[in-house]
């Protein structure tokens, strides 16, 4: 029986997972009506409701707090001001409790959770705000084969929707817009298995102040960017001679991105999984689902005082000594 707390950026979660199977999976997201995510007010966010968040956790697994014998943390990568908010969180609980703590890497945790839905040897599609990266597991550690080389995707859309007078996030009124938008042409940039979007933020942006209809900038947004996506996670594929594509990560939550990616994948007779929703958002549940693989494995840390965040952890600088 393990708890879990994700506090890498804009959400706080406690999940509570028992063999493999997530009981609870509870959070509570930082939000704003206009502008992005300000990291001093989400970790105050986060500080605010974390005990609320943690009694709705309980009441939902029907266990009790003393019944929790580890707890598994996201130590990385992340917003250090609310990173430090779920490691302090963790040291209250694992000293009341006495119970050792995992140190989980979240961008690892959004690879692992994938299991739930079948994929053995998936290549990762993983796009978040920060974390744009296809990953797959080689020679003991998840190695990142393309990645973006500059921003985000999902940092990208906010950037552009905060721009653009919608607020955050704006990943989901994005797609909404989408829907009744026309495509137009805009930079399409990728290299091998790499990508960049700061070229067409900034065309996007051009064309908004020249009165180009928002609508069809949404679509011609999702429709190139996920191309590119897309284009980078096939090339991935067909470099390391796999057939299973794992999407991961917020924006991975886009119907237009999904459906993309089925179709490539059908056209590659290659297998497509992905997570139901709240596996794909920042969540507690596969940190704890990854905590207790790794606990098995004897991954853990007794000592508080060694433990602490890493803000830019990298995925492939983790040993997977749990495989």
């Amino acid at each position: 029986m393990i708890l879990g707390i994700e506090s890498t950026a804009h959400t706080f979660g406690i999940g509570i997972v028992d063999n493999g199977k997530i009981l609870s999976n509870v959070k509570d997201s930082y939000t704003t009506k206009s502008g992005g995510i300000i990291p001093i007010d989400a970790a105050k966010h986060h500080s605010k409701c974390s005990n609320d968040v943690l009694e709705l956790a309980l009441k939902n697994s029907g266990i009790k707090l003393e019944d929790i014998k580890a707890i598994a943390f996201s130590q990385g990568p992340g917003l250090a001001p609310c990173l430090l908010e779920g490691l302090k969180f963790t040291k209250e609980l694992a000293k009341k409790l006495k119970v050792p703590v995992v140190p989980v890497n979240h961008c690892i945790a959004h690879l692992e959770i994938g299991k739930i839905t079948g994929a053995k040897n998936p290549v990762l599609l993983y796009t978040s705000g920060a974390n744009t990266q296809i990953i797959s597991y080689s020679s003991n550690k998840y190695r990142i084969f393309g990645e973006t080389l500059d921003i985000g995707v999902g940092n990208f859309i906010d950037t552009f929707a905060r721009y653009a007078g919608i607020g955050f996030p704006g990943g989901p009124k994005i797609q909404e817009l989408a829907k009744i938008g026309k495509y137009i042409e805009l930079p399409y940039s990728i290299k091998g298995m790499d990508v960049s979007f700061s070229g067409m933020l900034t065309n996007l942006k051009q064309k908004l102040d020249k009165g180009e209809d928002l609508n069809n900038l949404a679509k011609s947004l999702q429709e190139t960017g996920f191309a590119m996506l897309v284009e980078a996670a096939e090339r991935a594929l067909a470099h390391l001679g796999k057939n299973e594509l794992l999407l991961g990560g917020g924006v991975a939550c886009n119907s237009r991105l999904q459906q993309m990616c089925r179709i490539m994948c059908r056209e590659r007779k290659a297998k497509f999984f992905c997570p139901e929703k709240s596996l794909l958002l920042d969540n507690a549940g596969m940190i704890a689902y990854l905590g207790e693989i790794m606990l098995a494995s004897g991954i853990f840390e007794k000592n508080l005082k060694k433990l602490d965040i890493k803000p830019r952890q990298r995925t492939d600088e983790v040993e997977v000594n749990w495989r």
